[in-house]
This record gives structure tokens, sequence and C-alpha cells, in this order.
């Protein structure tokens, strides 16, 4: 199928019916029966679809199926993934391995120390930073990562249509080590229901989730919890006193780290068993603890 016929179904998908409605039908009918139905249209709502798919393919965005070999095997194992994923930049990082991270808006200088200290340690490794694009604990995390040399997926809550390189990363920005990912109809504007939905991707893209300054409500604490109900490993980030909602994270089964190296250490680890599953050694014995618990394989 080519990226013009995926876009025109993709955009089909993502105008008719909810998420979970689609991806039904994708998994009793498969990719060819949705693209049938889109061939049966009238000709000026094809004609019309057509014009939305290249105009699309022409700002060079293309989309990933689900039911299809380019979607990300760890997402696919999320109940509820999106069908669909627009994606614009390097698409192999969707197959690479990630760690998440989410965070306060309104993080402090030791908040966003603590995320630029990520983004640079998963670089290091050969991780990819899979984060949110927001202000603060999200941005830092892009920032840093680029800065560092390494990758970054950037998920947004809206559609692809409003992405812009902002001003905070314009000067790092390099699309051949970035990629940008919305589950959304291209046109759909932000609302508060659509970051929420967003955190998902971020989790079910990522080995692990890291969270900074979690409050005692609100997205980052949902997206902590999210991953640990997930199976997914989350760590608590923190170099100095832990916030309310890392603190109710780390009592449900956080990993508490406070320290660069000992992060270091825990992706490199993270990093190897992913790699390697069948190897001995400190990742092998601790392999429980580093891969989600409900992995039907591993990347």
């Amino acid at each position: 199928m080519d990226d013009l016929t995926k876009l025109e179904l993709a955009i089909a998908m993502t105008r008719n019916g909810s998420p979970g409605k689609i991806s039904t039908q994708l998994r009793r009918r498969g990719v060819r029966a949705l693209q049938e139905d889109i061939e049966q249209l009238d000709s000026a709502s094809r004609r019309q679809l057509r014009d939305v798919a290249e105009d699309l393919l022409s700002q060079d965005v293309t989309a990933v199926l689900r039911e299809t070999s380019e979607y990300p095997r760890l997402l696919d194992q999320v109940r509820n993934a999106p069908p669909v994923l627009f994606c614009s930049g390097q698409l192999s990082l969707l197959s690479a391995s990630s760690i998440g991270m989410c965070g306060s808006r309104r993080a402090s200088n030791e908040g966003l120390r603590a995320a630029t200290i990520c983004g640079s340690v998963a670089a290091s490794q050969d991780l990819v930073s899979v984060s949110g694009y927001a202000r603060g604990v999200d941005m830092a995390t892009h920032v840093s990562a680029l800065e560092s040399g390494g990758t970054t997926i950037i998920v947004l809550p809206e559609g692809i249509n409003h992405f812009r390189v902002k001003r905070e990363i314009a000067s790092v920005w390099d699309p051949s080590r970035a990629l940008v990912v919305s589950q959304f109809l291209p046109t759909q504007t932000w609302c508060a229901g659509g970051a929420m939905t967003r955190n998902s991707v971020i989790i079910g893209l990522s080995l692990a989730l890291v969270v900074v300054e979690a409050g005692e409500r609100g997205g980052t604490l949902s997206a902590g919890q999210r991953a640990l109900e997930l199976g997914r490993r989350v760590i608590d980030l923190q170099f100095s006193d832990m916030s309310p909602g890392n603190a109710m994270l780390v009592e449900s089964g956080a990993i508490a780290v406070s320290d660069p190296a000992e992060l270091s250490s825990f992706l490199h680890e993270l990093r190897y068993v992913a790699d390697e599953p069948t190897r001995s050694g400190f990742a092998q014995r601790h392999q429980d603890a580093l891969i989600p618990s409900n992995w039907v394989s591993l990347p």
C-alpha cells in the first residue's frame, strides 16, 4: 500500500468512529476491507479525501496503521492503542528502544535539571526520549536529547497540522533525529482529553516512564499510574525533595532514583535487557524489575 493510500485510509478512519470501534474493524475486517470501503465512496467524497491526503503527503506526513508491520510492537500491546498514527520525521524511531518522560509544566529549576539530565543520559544510552512537547519537563527533555546528539519523539495532544517548531527547541531542531506523532485527525485542536490520551501513547512507545515532580493530582500523576497499570516500569526521578505525586507513585511500585549515575546505570541495564534478553549477569538477574510484565516478546 503506498503512502497516499495509507493517508486516505487514516483520515477516513479518524473521521468515522471512535478509536475502539476502528481498532475492532481493523481486527475483524483487515486493512484491505477498509480500503475497499473508501473505493466505494462517491466521486466528490473520494476527491475531497484525496486532496486532504495529498496535502499531508506534500508536508512529508505519513500514516502508520495498526494491524500492519510498521506499527510499534510495544504500543500494539497496549489495550485501546490508537488505530492510526500520523507521523512526520524519522519514522525509524518508532521501532527504536525508547524511554518516556512526563513531568510538570511548571517545573522547578531542579525539575528542569532532572529532565535535562534524563534527555542527555538517554542519548548516551542510544535510547529515544519520548515526551509530549509541553512547556517545562517535556520541552527540557526534547531539547536535551537533541542537544546531546540523541533522538526524540514528540507525541502531540492535537492534530499534526498544528505542529510548529517552538522557539525553545529551534536552535537544536534536526528532523533527521526527531519524529512527530499524533493519533488525532490532523485538524483536531488541543483539548484536555487529548492531552491525557496522548500520555498513553508516550507510555506505550516506551520501555519505562520517567516521572518528574508529579503533583497530588493531574496529568503527570495519572500518566505514572497508567504506566504502572500497563506493567511498565516507572522511574521516580527526583534530585531534591520528593514531590507528593512521586511519593504516591513510589508507594505503588515506582523506582526511586535520585542520582544521575544511578539513572544512567538503570537505563543501561534496561537497554541491555531489551537488546539481549537471554544474557546472564546483572540484567538477567533483574529482568523482572526491568521488563514490563505484560510483554509478550521483546522488540
